[in-house]
């Protein structure tokens, strides 16, 4: 007989919100997104707060922060924002220092800040070159060190989110320097993975495929994204909300508690196409 009872679609309703809020909730914790006020950060960005999150945009453009922040208070989210030049330690450590007075603490760093050229290998610049590397690479490798450094003295799991790029699993043509920048991230994320697990910090790269945004738009001509279709089994591409699962699933403490080093890709099935 018991057996037969059915739980009314109300309770079960309310078992099921409670349980996803339990596993992917963010109530409490603070998140550090570097580059959010670009598209595909701030899209997380507004994933994050709505889980939960206190969410800090570090980026170049108050303008842009502040559309965000409007978006997020909106459906009464927490956050604000601190001006950031990721090719600066001091100013990330001004970053982290702001934090910690305004919020007490960091639980969730999301490194992604990033910059592209389409120019042809052979007439790359240095200068430019290093603009890239410095932006993509040395910036995340800044980041994880100014962070890593606290994450290390505190007592609770802490989580990093590297942006990678699916140029840097399948080298791309036209971007030779944002695919070997991105390819680096890749082997420094697992490296510090394989360093700090025991610590419980976690760090993983998500890594995006064709998402429309500032940084790819001046590469993105007409044969290019005729190209990125026909090798895209989805036949699209992506929304940046549809980056907001894998990011909070990687931020999770209790959802994503067991995936470190790894790479999660959202790409359509791009990396999947062979022939």
């Amino acid at each position: 007989m018991l057996g037969r009872l059915k739980i009314p679609v109300k309770i079960a309703t309310m078992h099921t919100a409670s349980y996803l809020k339990d596993l992917f909730g963010l109530s409490g914790k603070t998140a550090v997104i570097i580059g959010g006020t670009g598209e595909l950060c701030g899209a997380m960005a507004v994933g994050l707060a709505r889980a939960g999150a206190e969410v800090v945009l570090g980026g170049r453009i108050p303008e842009k922060a502040e559309k965000r922040l409007a978006e997020i208070e909106s459906f009464g989210g927490d956050g604000y924002f601190v001006p950031v030049d990721v090719t600066s330690r001091d100013s990330l450590h001004h970053l982290l220092d702001t934090v910690l007075e305004r919020s007490g603490k960091v639980d969730i760093l999301i490194n992604g800040a990033g910059t592209n050229s389409p120019t042809p290998f052979l007439d790359i610049p240095e200068d430019e070159y290093q603009r890239i590397i410095d932006t993509n690479l040395t910036a995340i490798f800044r980041a994880c060190q100014v962070f890593g450094r606290y994450f290390l003295d505190q007592t609770q799991p802490a989580s990093i989110i590297n942006l990678g790029s699916i140029s840097g699993l399948n080298p791309l043509s036209r971007v030779f320097t944002y695919s070997a920048s991105k390819a680096a991230v890749h082997n420094l994320t697992r490296n510090l993975a394989r360093e700090w697990a025991d610590k419980d910090i976690r760090v993983n790269t998500l890594v995006p495929g064709f998402f429309p945004a500032e940084q790819n738009r001046k590469v993105l001509d007409e044969s290019r994204v005729l190209d990125i279709l026909r090798q895209t089994p989805a036949s699209r591409f992506g929304n940046a909300e549809e980056l907001i699962g894998a990011t909070l699933l990687l931020a999770s403490s209790k959802a994503g508690s067991f995936i470190t080093g790894t790479e999660m890709i959202v790409d359509g099935g791009f990396h999947a196409m062979t022939i």
